[in-house]
């Protein structure tokens, strides 16, 4: 069952797709994304099985060494945070709009879990460092209350580990604005 995602961040680019290959080839998991971000680096994501994606996460780690600059593990992960890092969420209706911005991936990767945990809220978008400087940013629609409340447990989870930059909630965003956002 594919319940976990795993990623881990290289700083170096040919380090991280060596030990891309073998993550993959550790265990079965399934290459959700691997590719370059802003600042020259490096990042892989896994899915699959907890024990699974958690023994490549752990190669990943091996393999990269001292070019590692970031790993995570979140078992049970909500499946709406998959198309959302894939860009291929589909939202049936624009309402409120939330923000949540960090300054890494892990921590937007995160907060995305978090939020829609927390409230009947949509994944827009997680837009993961590239152009953006290493940065991440996520976007989530629904009623403004459950937005709020989405917006605000990700938030004190992130204060907590000193990762979040801002967060924002337009109870109604103009529609030009809401069409470029999808």
């Amino acid at each position: 069952m594919k319940n976990s995602i795993g990623l881990v961040e290289y700083k170096s680019i040919a380090k991280g797709i060596e030990s891309t290959d073998a993550m993959i080839k550790s265990a079965n998991v399934e290459l959700l994304n691997a590719n370059t971000i802003c600042a020259g680096k490096f990042i892989s994501f896994v899915i699959g099985d907890v024990g699974a994606v958690k023994n490549a996460v752990e190669v990943g780690r091996q393999v990269g060494g001292m070019y590692v600059v970031d790993y995570l593990l979140i078992p049970n992960v909500h499946p709406a945070v998959f198309p959302a890092i894939s860009g291929t969420s589909q939202v049936d209706k624009l309402k409120s709009l939330g923000v949540i911005e960090t300054i890494c991936v892990a921590s937007a990767i995160i907060a995305a879990d978090i939020a829609v945990k927390a409230a009947n809220v949509d994944l827009i978008e997680l837009r993961l460092a590239n152009g953006l400087g290493g940065k991440a940013f996520l976007t989530l629609t629904g009623e403004v209350s459950a937005v709020k409340n989405a917006v605000q447990a990700a938030k004190m989870a992130l204060e907590k580990e000193g990762t979040l930059l801002e967060t924002t909630v337009i109870s109604s965003p103009h529609q030009d604005l809401m069409e470029k956002l999808v």
